[in-house]
């Protein structure tokens, strides 16, 4: 018997919010948008960026895989602590929705966000962006628009919005509307 016994902590009922889209389509502006519509309610949330998970190991890091996995595995610890919604924002393919959901308990209801933009929007916008790298390159961006597009069909979502037809305030409204009420 353990004489320290730890506090009980009553875990809320939890939530994952997943945005999912291409490059520059406005993942994270979205997620901190939701973020900040949340707290201003009083409510705790994690926001959990790829971006910024890989930043961790930039200029260095030599597989975006690796940053992926550690990003579904920084999403599934925010999971398991006691803050009712966690905002995953960064994947673009059904397999690195995968390399998340893996990570996801089935007690957590996910909400799956499919943002899109137009390959034109996005690159007008890397080009203002003085954080971007190689996201700034056009034929880069490209192929990831192709990509992007190849497997669009195949990813499942449960809401779809376009950032060129709505602003982020108007689709963090719709997202908050659409989750599910805390216990």
């Amino acid at each position: 018997m353990n004489p320290h016994p730890l506090p009980h902590v009553a875990v809320p009922a939890r939530r994952l919010v997943l945005i999912i889209g291409p490059i520059a389509s406005g993942k994270s502006t979205l997620a901190n948008t939701v973020a900040d519509k949340l707290r201003s309610s009083g409510e705790a949330v994690a926001v959990v960026g790829l971006d910024t998970v890989a930043e961790m190991a930039l200029p260095t890091l030599a597989n975006w895989s690796w940053a992926h996995e550690v990003h579904g595995q920084l999403v599934g610890a925010w999971l398991e602590k006691p803050i009712p919604t966690v905002i995953a924002e960064g994947p673009a393919t059904p397999e690195e929705i995968e390399q998340i959901m893996r990570h996801v308990g089935s007690d957590v209801s996910v909400r799956k966000v499919l943002i899109t933009a137009t390959y034109e929007t996005a690159l007008a916008r890397v080009i203002q962006d003085p954080t971007r790298g190689l996201s700034k390159d056009p034929e880069f961006l490209r192929r990831m628009y192709r990509r992007f597009e190849q497997t669009r069909p195949d990813i499942a979502h449960d809401v779809q919005f376009d950032t060129e037809e709505l602003s982020s305030y108007d689709i963090a409204e719709r997202v908050i509307d659409g989750l599910p009420k805390l216990r």
